[in-house]
């Protein structure tokens, strides 16, 4: 009997090629019933759905497309059917059907890449719909590896001539002065995790063939000044970090033809203190311009270890805490003087 008057049970028919919906020992089934709220029985050739009447609702057109797709000759590998459930769990408005024709994993350069949450598919769809798009979120949210893989993408179907990828070479508790060598030398341990995103969506070879030529740049952004990028691909990494004198610089770089990509997390600012960051300030100044798109991500879209979403989690709460037991001070401080 139904536990509430809204509560609703259903049967689905289902048929082969459903086990990868189920996932192994049934993972997927488990994380279909925890995010919709609803309980599942399978017996024999159905699936019976119990619980709330919008979310049956839900779970049974997820298996139905899902059903109908595989006697279409559709298939799914594990990876993928995680990746479109968390889509659809986040977007009640998705659909399978919808994810399968636009949100399939694409081919950049030697990797098959997919968004693997709801906001990664607005970013991909925002980085593909507008000329400047900011990504701003915690680490390990996709922000500047899907950039850097659409960059090539475009690259590679000569939407552009150039890929530019810059960051500010912020000193976060090093000095630059006192490590050895070049400055190119010296900046090239902040410019890192860009090459690493190049290298694992390219051959080596061809990363160091196209850096050879100038066709992909990785400079620190005070490289930028002064330059008029055409028929480019520019992302500015680590954007958080630059100061607003930068930032308005590399906004107005953007020449004819080109793509600019802006990624930062305002949680983690190097900035010296006194400093206000760039990219905190854009948001503000060009928030209403037409023709920019800003997609902000959360700890839910991080795709690294299960782990990293947890200490994600743990360091905004504790922040918060921190802030709330200020406050007193602050006003206590205001008093006194």
């Amino acid at each position: 009997m139904p536990r509430y008057s809204n509560d609703m049970k259903t049967s689905v028919k289902i048929g082969k090629g459903i086990e990868n919906l189920f996932g192994t020992f049934d993972e997927n089934l488990k994380l279909l019933e925890r995010c919709l709220q609803v309980s599942t029985h399978l017996q024999d050739e159905t699936l019976e759905i119990e619980g709330e009447s919008t979310s049956v609702a839900r779970a049974r057109r997820l298996v139905e497309e899902y059903t109908d797709l595989v006697e279409q000759g559709a298939r799914f590998d594990q990876g993928e059917v995680q990746s479109f459930l968390r889509i659809l769990f986040e977007d009640p408005d998705a659909t399978l059907k919808g994810l399968t024709e636009a949100g399939r994993p694409r081919t950049f350069g030697k990797k098959v890449i997919a968004p693997k949450s709801a906001n990664q598919r607005r970013y991909v769809n925002a980085i593909e719909t507008h000329d400047m798009v900011f990504g701003i979120g915690p680490s390990g949210t996709g922000k500047t590896y899907l950039a850097v893989a659409l960059a090539v993408d475009a690259l590679l179907t000569k939407e552009v001539s150039r890929i530019i990828l810059a960051r500010p070479a912020v000193e976060a508790g090093e000095r630059l002065g006192f490590l050895p060598g070049t400055l190119q030398e010296k900046v090239n341990p902040y410019l890192r995790p860009l090459y690493d995103a190049l290298y694992d969506v390219l051959d080596p070879d061809r990363v160091e063939r196209y850096l050879e030529k100038g066709i992909i740049e990785v400079a620190p952004i005070a490289f930028m000044r002064g330059r008029t990028l055409n028929d480019a691909f520019v992302i500015l990494d680590e954007a958080q970090n630059t100061t607003s004198e930068q930032m308005k610089m590399f906004l107005t770089r953007l020449g004819f033809n080109s793509k600019a990509v802006i990624t930062g997390d305002i949680t983690q600012i190097d900035l010296p203190a006194g400093r206000r960051s760039g990219l905190m300030e854009a948001v503000d100044v060009v928030r209403n311009v037409e023709g920019l798109s800003f997609v902000y991500f959360s700890e839910r879209d991080v795709v690294r270890h299960s782990l990293v979403q947890r200490i994600i989690r743990a360091y905004e709460e504790y922040d918060l805490a921190r802030a709330a037991e200020l406050k007193p001070e602050a006003r206590n401080s205001k008093i006194e003087t």
